[in-house]
């Protein structure tokens, strides 16, 4: 159905581990097998947006404690967890499915995580694409919709067909969110990389004697 340079978006690797038995089951629970690829994609997105809670405050580093299956057990996660979830579960239907990564503002942060950021740029915030209909299609799986309500913005939506990425603004026009840098796709986590950034960004992240694990 593929060629073969869709194959390393296609596979289980060490963060998307497609072949958890709870992540195929979860991914299969969703939608049928006879859904088409685009009815797949969005009900798969609209599952792991809503289902996982979305907690920027605790921030696992250790990369043993990081991926698809422990996102789905906990119930919640930072952006990067739930797009691991979300490939993951695209891959168990057979679709292509990779990561996108980016440095983006929030202009209505909360208060707390701004001062403990030290920052309103949210460094490698992470997103999907899934190749549908011969294309690669962006969507953001963080924002969960009962967090959205909380901060005045409608829940981004996504018909598989067009990319969503982020609010740009508020329910009252007020600016919201705005893309910075972007990093690239990739077929995996790029861990080395991720730790990296962090420390560039934020390094009194890194000045605790004992390991980063809760931002809260």
């Amino acid at each position: 159905m593929y060629g073969s340079e869709f194959d390393q978006y296609l596979g289980a690797t060490e963060f998307i581990d497609s072949n958890d038995e709870k992540v195929m089951a979860y991914a299969k629970a969703v939608v049928p097998e006879s859904a088409s690829v685009k009815e797949k994609v969005v009900a798969l997105y609209k599952a792991v947006r809503d289902d996982v809670f979305y907690n920027p405050y605790n921030l696992i580093l250790d990369p043993k404690q990081i991926s698809a299956g422990l996102t789905l057990n906990r119930k919640s996660g930072y952006c990067v967890e739930k797009s691991l979830l979300l490939a993951a579960v695209g891959r168990v239907h057979g679709i292509p499915s990779r990561l996108g990564f980016s440095i983006v503002k929030n202009h209505i942060s909360t208060e707390k995580f701004t001062e403990r950021l030290k920052s309103d740029k949210f460094v490698f915030h992470g997103y999907n694409e899934f190749w549908v209909d011969g294309k690669w299609v962006k969507c953001t799986p963080a924002f969960n919709a009962a967090l959205c309500e909380k901060f005045g913005v409608k829940p981004l939506d996504f018909d598989g067909e067009n990319d969503s990425i982020f609010q740009q603004f508020t329910n009252d026009g007020a600016k919201y969110m705005e893309y910075l840098h972007e990093y690239g796709q990739f077929a995996d986590f790029p861990y080395e990389l991720f730790v990296s950034e962090l420390k560039l960004h934020y390094p009194h992240l890194f000045e605790k004697k004992q390991p980063l694990a809760d931002l809260a």
